[in-house]
């Protein structure tokens, strides 16, 4: 259902669309909630090199393979996996997986979704992928395929030492957009995430839980950015560091520490191309807490300012080449 009227003046139309979306938001209740984020799934052109970077180098848990599809776990984490991989004749993002609690929040969601307009690939049902639940997929207004699931299989939370230096799960997902303010409004209003903190203009912190952020949005032609993960302890990030360089995979930005979150971070490249980050340290907020806009400044952007690279050191962006396409599986 498009709430959007034809009219020819865009801006105009645009406000008018939001102005009935939101009159509609205060007479709905029940809005349901996303909890956290569940998995990212990617389809790679060289699926070989991708699994053996996850399994052997950034220490992910290989569960499943099966139909040129590969699932891994981490280890302090109870979802079933949190990264899928698959054969394909390009790379590009296949599914970002959130989480709700109950089958009252996706169905809550996906009506929200539905009135606000979002192309959808399929209504709630009970999911045929691994893990089984239940669950519906939409684009969200860039084109990016997202899935919002609930009852899926779990696994038992293996509880980390310091030094392990193996991932917890993943900390955060970010995201380019180039109408990041709207994508930021539908990440709030439609998908009920908050605003933790922006930095400038240009890079908003949005939380579903205690953690400081769970997203973040960037300009830039729609595609993903990153997925972070978290490890235990800084001592375990800088462990990993160490593991990446032995395999000959370097640092791109970091060792360093950001301002909003407080998050200690190290960026690295993957075989096909993906950008994964080690982080630590990330900051939990309540209810209470207040959004701060920090001014954009080297010392902001890293703390430590001590690292390698920095932002433009980071691979170029391109529009994901999968857009509004869905990957059927």
């Amino acid at each position: 259902m498009v709430l959007l009227p034809n009219v020819k003046n865009q801006r105009v139309g645009a406000k008018f669309r939001w102005c009935i979306f939101l009159t509609q938001l205060i007479m709905e209740r029940d809005m349901g909630v996303i909890s956290d984020i569940r998995y990212v799934g990617y389809a790679v052109k060289d699926l070989s090199s991708e699994q053996k970077f996850y399994q052997d180098v950034w220490k992910l848990d290989e569960v499943k393979e099966e139909n040129d599809l590969v699932y891994f776990a981490a280890k302090g984490s109870a979802e079933l996996y949190q990264v899928r991989l698959r054969q394909s004749d390009e790379n590009s993002i296949d599914i970002v997986a959130l989480k709700a609690d109950t089958r009252q929040d996706v169905d809550a969601l996906f009506e929200r979704v539905k009135k606000f307009g979002s192309k959808i690939i399929f209504a709630p049902k009970n999911l045929e992928t691994l893990g089984g639940g239940y669950g519906f997929r939409f684009f969200i207004p860039d084109g990016l395929p997202f899935e919002i699931s609930t009852d899926v299989e779990t696994k038992e939370i293996e509880i980390l030492e310091r030094w392990d230096a193996v991932p917890e799960r993943i900390s955060h997902v970010v995201l380019h957009s180039p109408n990041h303010h709207d994508l930021v409004k539908y990440f709030v209003d439609v998908l009920g995430f908050k605003i933790s903190d922006w930095l400038g203009d240009f890079m908003c912190f949005l939380r579903c839980n205690k953690w400081h952020h769970r997203l973040a949005v960037l300009p830039g032609p729609p595609c993903l950015d990153h997925v972070a993960y978290d490890m235990p302890t800084i001592d375990d990030m800088f462990r990993g560091i160490y593991r990446l360089k032995k395999n000959d995979t370097d640092v791109l930005w970091g060792p360093g520490r950001h301002t909003a979150g407080n998050n200690t971070f190290s960026y690295f490249q993957s075989p096909n191309g993906n950008v994964v980050e080690y982080t630590s340290e990330l900051e939990q907020v309540d209810e209470n807490w207040q959004p701060t806009t920090y001014k954009p400044s080297q010392l902001v952007m890293d703390q430590w300012s001590t690292g390698v690279g920095g932002p433009k050191t980071m691979p170029a962006l391109h529009a994901d080449p999968a857009l509004f396409k869905s990957a059927k599986v």
